[in-house]
């Protein structure tokens, strides 16, 4: 059987740990200064339970989130750029 835990470590390389499982993260540079962190949530026996993308400015404000699993809800703005 595959160790869900070791190949979550050795994927996203940040996680925290909960009492209902781990928070997992990594994060991705942008060209103009954004930012995207992938996030996997999973309880204690590693099964996902949520997966989601977050984007970020040049400022480091979180400006979209993108939740993939268990229901891909699109891109959703968090605030106006104007």
């Amino acid at each position: 059987m595959v160790d869900k835990r070791k190949l979550n470590e050795k994927k996203f390389k940040n996680w925290e740990e909960f009492e209902w499982g781990r928070r997992y993260w990594y994060e991705v540079e942008g060209k103009l200064g954004w930012k995207a962190r992938y996030v996997k949530e999973v309880d204690i026996n590693e099964n996902t339970l949520r997966f989601y993308q977050e984007i970020y400015d040049n400022d480091g404000r979180q400006i979209e989130v993108h939740h993939k699993y268990p229901i891909d809800e699109g891109h959703i703005r968090l605030k106006d750029k104007t």
